[in-house]
């Protein structure tokens, strides 16, 4: 009879070795060391084996239960592999939840869409992937949430039940399923406890983190997304996906595409000259085509792992200093508070949603012209702080 302890200490060998449990359990570990749950049993004389998922994905106890419930049928004299084969045949969670997501994702931003199928790949596929959406119940999407929020990732746990949610929903759309098990589930799992993002607001502090920025000794593309992200503060993930395209140089002004931002509105950034000469720098590396901030695989961008590892690398504790998101809360309080810059023009920079209904062509232009000055008032303020020099408070009423 298998135990925990006996399963972590298992060290895959040069051939496939079988761990067994009762009932026909056993655990395959093969060269490549990824375990796995499988289940031997025999129908009408005929000695047949079924997967029961991978190891940890599938706990010890998880194994032991998913094996009663496949001999429940046996002694019903269902074969287990059969039935599977039927259920794949008529549609499988996992078929319709990639038919939802490959139909959704063509109007979601690539960084989000990437997280929710991630999400379904670690947390929904590996336990109800293979099920007919109809025999899925709520206990048994309850219990995927219950794994991230007993490692008390509770917010995880909330964004899974929301995905199945909307894919039952889908489910229930299209005929392949007549009922949602997901609905309720979200006051069950308990409410994540609210982290704000690390940004500093005391001006000499600023001036630090600049200058530990500056002498980023790292790669080109890194160097530069750590130097231009404060000047145009800017959603991480909306500068490392940057392609060279969206820049007029001559102009001054980077538009991000409808399709990249959060609120699927085109945004225009006008550029500081500061953040036109850090990218003139950076052109003649990266340029003139594709990722502005080229990472070390080809044809991929800088990953936001790596901003974040280059913020530690400086000695910045990214937890209670400083986030790459942290940026924005840093801009939003002194614009407003030390430079005397209205909210509108803020909140229109940080592409917020719009407080009022207006058409897309005014709000992309909303308070361009003020904006303009306030990405160069600020880009020259930060220099200020970085040089450690004093900076007279200004007192603006702009909108």
């Amino acid at each position: 009879m298998l135990t925990d302890t006996a399963i972590r200490n298992a060290k895959p060998g040069p051939k496939t070795a079988r761990l067994y449990d009762t009932g026909g359990l056993y655990l395959e570990v093969p060269p490549t060391g990824r375990k796995r749950w499988r289940l031997k049993y025999r129908y009408q004389g005929r000695e047949r084996r079924i997967s029961l998922g991978t190891y940890s994905d599938v706990t010890l106890a998880e194994a032991r239960r998913k094996r009663d419930e496949e001999r429940k049928l046996l002694a019903a004299g269902i074969d287990p592999g059969a039935q599977r084969k039927s259920q794949r045949a008529a549609g499988t969670f996992e078929d319709l939840a990639r038919e939802w997501w490959a139909r959704e994702a063509k109007r979601w931003a690539p960084t989000y869409s990437d997280k929710v199928l991630s999400r379904l790949e670690r947390f929904a596929f590996p336990h109800i992937g293979g099920m007919a959406p109809d025999a899925i119940d709520t206990p048994a999407l309850l219990s995927i949430a219950r794994r991230p929020e007993a490692q008390g990732h509770a917010e995880t746990a909330r964004r899974i039940l929301h995905i199945c949610a909307m894919v039952f929903r889908y489910a229930i759309a299209t005929g392949a399923a007549k009922h949602n098990p997901a609905v309720g589930l979200g006051r069950v799992v308990s409410s994540p406890r609210v982290h704000h993002m690390a940004a500093p607001t005391d001006p000499a502090h600023v001036g630090a983190l600049l200058r530990a920025v500056e002498n980023y000794p790292g790669e080109p593309s890194v160097a530069a997304a750590l130097r231009i992200l404060p000047r145009v503060f800017t959603r991480p993930g909306e500068l490392r996906l940057a392609t060279w395209d969206e820049f007029d140089l001559e102009r001054g002004e980077w538009r991000i595409p409808a399709h990249r931002m959060k609120m699927r509105r085109e945004h225009i950034v006008p550029l500081s000259r500061q953040v036109v000469a850090m990218l003139r720098e950076l052109f003649p590396i990266t340029g003139p085509q594709g990722y502005v901030f080229k990472g070390l695989r080809p044809g991929r961008p800088i990953t936001d792992a790596t901003v974040g590892a280059a913020l530690k690398r400086l000695g910045i504790n990214t937890r209670e200093e400083l986030t790459s998101h942290g940026w924005r809360a840093v801009a939003r309080s002194l614009l407003h508070e030390r430079l005397g810059f209205g909210a509108e023009a803020i909140e229109a920079q940080l592409a917020h949603k719009p407080p009022t209904a207006m058409g897309d062509a005014y709000a992309r232009a909303q308070h361009i012209d003020t904006r303009r000055r306030m990405m160069q008032t600020w880009a020259d303020y930060l220099d200020k702080l970085r040089d450690g020099a004093d900076v007279v408070l200004l007192r603006r009423t702009e909108a």
